[in-house]
């Protein structure tokens, strides 16, 4: 058990903390040390990731556990297609060594810096017509519990603390290991792509339903959208050059996004111009690659993020009501709107409980006032009876999200069962869920 100087800030600035005591627990068994030593000194205990959530959902006065003593790949099992990593690995190091064997997730979220306990814990997903987020890719779960028992669950052993865990805000327990499903390696084509806003609108159905991964991006105070189509190939595999890659992915997305920010910051009236150059200048390309390099890409300009997830029958009218909001504000956004796609799934919290789902992501550089701008949104969101992502920046609380989620009754009874003293609890908890 490796203790550090107590100091922690999430990735987009917005979040910090000055725990008492930092732990960096390197098994499952000085996880449990750590919560009984908390418990004989009446502190709390939370779990960080990689700090990719926007909301204080790991910030804690008391005891942080740091996820670095908790990276190894465990086991894989290639014949029951599963693999069983520590909660601390990165989907990045989890990615790598799983596409080294063959093998890869079916589903994958736009970045791969989290945690794999973060990333389901918060409810992380991609865009998908048949599949699922992360978590629904989980096929069992070891954890500690307030008392300090080492417990695994699945759908077949504890399945109710399963089903509540997979997507459980850490409020059920401390995650040590996570098995996933897995499927053979395997590659995507991705076809990308400039619309305009009436096109994607009109064609909203068929683009969703046809393709096996559909997203686009809307930029604000234009009619200019990114579509992309992420399709399973049989090859061969024709992945970008690297001179585009450097120039799309990293030089234009990141270094020269980025000085639009900065000056849209200070400038705030060129952001219009800007976004519309931006919508022009994007150019279609076509390229086939492992499944887990197209789904993913790198972010490092920051930004602080709002998304809420909207039944799919009113994605378009959700989106109308969204592009009336800029009619009627003196707004200027530069970051461009995201829409996914989701099935329904089972998992207790999962933003996708029950109902295919679309899924609105609005940003903004992380040095920008958001609070009108996220509040506008988000009332339109709730009216539609939309769900907030769990690692997202929102206002809802256990009032509203009680008419939300058809379970969430049952998911405060088992946490009031296996942590009736709210060990693993915070402030944020205590909004989402309730004292």
């Amino acid at each position: 058990m490796v203790l550090a100087a107590p100091r922690w800030q999430n990735w987009a600035g917005n979040q910090d903390a000055a725990p008492l005591r930092v732990i960096t627990p390197r098994s499952a068994e000085e996880v449990a040390e750590a919560v009984a030593l908390a418990t004989l000194d009446g502190l709390t205990v939370r779990m960080t990731g990689s700090g990719h959530s926007f909301t204080p959902v790991a910030v804690t006065t008391g005891v942080m556990l740091r996820p670095g003593g908790l990276r190894a790949v465990r086991a894989v099992d290639e014949a029951a297609g599963e693999v069983t990593v520590e909660a601390g690995c990165l989907l990045r190091d989890l990615n790598e060594h799983l596409h080294a064997r063959g093998l890869a997730l079916a589903n994958m979220g736009d970045i791969q810096e989290q945690t794999v306990a973060g990333a389901i814990q918060t409810g992380t997903h991609g865009t998908g017509r048949d599949l699922g987020g992360i978590a629904a890719q989980v096929t069992a779960l070891d954890m500690v519990l307030a008392d300090g028992r080492l417990v695994s669950c699945s759908a077949d052993h504890e399945p109710e603390l399963f089903q509540a865990a997979r997507i459980g805000l850490g409020a059920l327990g401390v995650l040590t290991a996570v098995t996933f499903r897995v499927v053979p390696a395997f590659l995507l084509t991705a076809r990308e792509e400039p619309m305009s806003w009436a096109e994607v609108i009109a064609r909203l159905d068929e683009l969703s339903s046809g393709n096996e991964h559909f997203e686009f991006y809307w930029f604000p105070h234009t009619d200019g959208c990114l579509t992309k189509r992420n399709n399973r190939s049989h090859g061969p595999a024709r992945p970008l050059p690297r001179w585009r890659h450097q120039l799309d992915d990293e030089f234009l997305s990141n270094t020269v996004f980025g000085a639009t920010c900065r000056l849209g910051q200070r400038y705030p009236a060129v952001i219009p111009a800007i976004n519309g150059i931006a919508g022009k200048a994007v150019s279609a390309r076509t390229y086939t690659d492992a499944a887990y390099r197209v789904f993913t890409s790198p972010r490092r300009v920051r930004f602080k993020e709002q998304e809420y997830a909207v039944p799919r029958e009113h994605l378009a009218g959700a989106l109308t009501a969204i592009r009336g909001l800029f009619a009627r504000h003196d707004w200027r956004i530069s970051f461009p709107i995201e829409v996914r796609v989701a099935p329904g799934d089972d998992a207790w919290l999962s933003t996708a409980y029950g109902r295919s789902t679309a899924y609105i992501a609005i940003h903004v550089f992380h040095t920008t006032p958001h609070e009108e701008y996220f509040r506008e949104v988000e009332a339109v969101m709730a009216e539609l009876g939309g769900r907030p992502h769990w690692g997202k920046l929102h206002t809802r609380d256990a009032a509203y999200l009680r008419g939300a989620y058809p379970r969430f009754a049952d998911f405060v009874r088992l946490r009031d069962g296996l942590d009736p003293a709210r060990r693993f609890g915070n402030p944020y908890l205590e909004q989402v869920l309730g004292s």
